[in-house]
């Protein structure tokens, strides 16, 4: 019994054992990518702890909104009305047109004519067109030569709209007619009279080409070419190209505003068929170079500016060059919530004189200028304005002005004893009968006070009224030619829904001109005093309805016989009317 059940034991031990032996395992450890489409969460995102900084160019700021926000109590009862409209009384709205034709006709045989016509496609182009003409056919009272003038000028434009840039060409003329009718007080024979040939007709042409970039460095380019020409063979040519340039400093501070830079390059050619005292021509020849740096800021409520005016001037015909630097710095500050405003600052130029702006300031300049420039050399001035009420503002300033070769206009001796029309052989021309001007310079030193009011009667009403007062210091001109001391005027206002008017008064006091012991050659044989004069004058019209309305110019109403320049009578009382007709295309 015991055997039987040992061998069972037996075989189940051996059975255990074998079961306990493991076969190798073959599959080996590795890793597995399981692939599935994401969905990201908001949560998931990680947040940018760092903002990009947006360097934008000055023009380019937003501009920082100021107001202020006043609420008024309402009671917690109030239910507004349904349906009830409050109007706000605005006046009768104007409708401006864009093109207008003028015509009219004076005493003193005064035809007047003027129109602007004007047109704009939907493809960013624009046309324009003006021209006006004003005569005054009849003689000044008590002359003994002709008096009359004209004046013509016309002009046209063309501009266009590109995605970076506008450009724009014009073209303009006017031809100018006066007479060298002023002779001085000598008897004057009548052959002589009938001999003189007292017009001069001046002629002009100028062609102009500007672009302006948007977003860009360059804020402008624009070339004036212009060409000026007289009935004595005088011929002027005056170019100059001018740019403006805008130089980001935000790279050096990121607070630090734009340095902008002007550039001019200035050329200007001309001659006369001779002097005033011999045959010889003369000639004018000048390149002007200039770069003009500035930096405009504000700290707080202080604004200010910070230049250089750079120039080299070549006069090629006198072989002479001049370099100059001039600062240019201005400030500016405001008190009292901005009714008050103080500014002053330093500066200077160097002007280009021509025979066009010599003949537009005196028409009766003789065609034997000798033409330089004018260096002002420093320019320093101090100002004040603002409002005393809210319906009365002010402005005061005072400066001092020092300029080197200041032109000034003295009047030319005469050839002619009166009864003579040659001289040494060569007939006397038109104008060497002392009727004529030349430009003298100086070194002057000019200190000057101007004050203006205006004052806001109603939003129909508006008076205005200013002056200045300068005080002359020359080196070498024993007067200040021509140059009065004090002037003034005065200007009121009018405009309703029908009416209009514009009343001006203007004083200007005594100047000075030479006297000369005989004639040309001659030395200086005195001082002759011009008187001062007021000059009042009322211009104003009706409308009729938004396209016809008539006006009326009435000047000189005192009939002051006055002279703008020695022996140069203006005309006495004068009306003038028309109408005007505005219509669109």
């Amino acid at each position: 019994m015991k055997k039987p059940f040992f061998l069972f034991f037996m075989l189940l031990l051996y059975l255990g054992v074998f079961s306990q032996e493991k076969k190798q395992d073959t599959v080996k450890t590795e890793v597995v990518n399981v692939v599935t489409k994401y969905n990201p969460k908001i949560a998931d995102a990680k947040k940018i702890r760092v903002n990009p900084t947006i360097k934008l160019l000055e023009k380019d700021e937003r501009k920082k909104l100021e107001y202020t926000i006043y609420s008024a109590p309402v009671a917690s009862t109030f239910v507004p009305k349904s349906g009830a409209i409050k109007g706000i009384d605005v006046g009768v709205k104007e409708r401006i047109y864009k093109n207008y034709i003028a015509a009219g006709y004076g005493n003193f045989a005064s035809p007047f004519f003027e129109t602007f016509l004007h047109h704009n496609t939907r493809f960013q182009n624009e046309f324009g067109f003006h021209a006006k003409y004003f005569a005054s056919e009849q003689n000044v009272q008590n002359t003994l030569l002709n008096s009359n003038f004209s004046n013509f000028n016309i002009g046209a434009f063309y501009k266009k709209e590109e995605r970076y840039f506008d450009w724009k060409t014009s073209i303009y003329s006017k031809k100018n007619r006066y007479n060298w009718f002023g002779l001085p007080d000598l008897p004057f024979s009548e052959f002589t009279l009938n001999t003189i040939n007292e017009e001069q007709v001046y002629t002009y042409y100028k062609i102009v080409g500007d672009v302006k970039f948007e977003d860009s460095y360059i804020d402008y380019g624009k070339l004036n070419l212009s060409y000026y020409t007289d009935q004595y063979q005088s011929a002027e040519l005056y170019t100059i190209f001018s740019t403006k340039l805008d130089f980001p400093l935000g790279f050096l501070y990121s607070r630090l505003r734009d340095i902008s830079v002007k550039t001019d390059i200035e050329y200007l050619n001309g001659k006369f068929r001779q002097s005033y005292s011999d045959f010889n021509p003369i000639n004018y020849n000048t390149l002007t170079l200039s770069l003009h740096p500035e930096y405009k800021d504000k700290y707080k409520n202080i604004h200010f500016k910070v230049g250089l005016k750079l120039y080299s001037s070549i006069d090629t015909e006198n072989e002479l060059t001049n370099n100059l630097v001039i600062p240019d710095i201005s400030i500016q500050t405001s008190f009292f919530k901005n009714l008050v405003t103080l500014y002053g600052g330093m500066t200077g130029n160097l002007h280009t004189n021509t025979y066009k702006g010599f003949s537009e300031d005196n028409p009766y300049v003789s065609p034997t200028l000798f033409v330089t420039q004018t260096l002002e050399k420093s320019n320093y001035f101090v100002g004040l304005s603002g409002k005393i009420t809210n319906h009365l503002s002010y402005h005061i300033k005072a400066s001092s002005i020092t300029e080197e070769d200041k032109p000034l206009f003295i009047r030319n001796a005469s050839k002619s004893d009166g009864s003579n029309t040659v001289v040494n052989g060569f007939t006397i021309l038109g104008y060497e009968y002392g009727n004529s001007f030349s430009v003298f310079y100086d070194d002057v030193k000019t200190n000057s006070l101007f004050a203006e009011f205006e004052y806001d009667f109603s939003k129909n009403l508006v008076f205005k009224t200013q002056g200045v007062y300068n005080q002359f210091t020359l080196n070498k001109a024993l007067e200040n030619w021509n140059l009065p001391t004090t002037e003034a005027s005065f200007i009121s206002t009018y405009k309703n829904n029908k009416w209009f008017t514009t009343s001006t008064i203007f004083y200007v006091n005594e100047r000075k001109d030479v006297l000369y012991n005989g004639q040309f050659p001659s030395s200086l044989g005195g001082v002759q005093t011009i008187n001062s004069f007021v000059d009042v004058n009322l211009n104003g019209g009706y409308h009729f309805n938004d396209k016809f309305s008539a006006f009326l110019k009435l000047n000189n109403i005192l009939n002051t016989k006055y002279q703008r320049f020695a022996n140069f009578d203006t005309q006495g009382f004068q009306v003038l009317g028309g109408i005007t007709y505005k219509f669109d295309f």
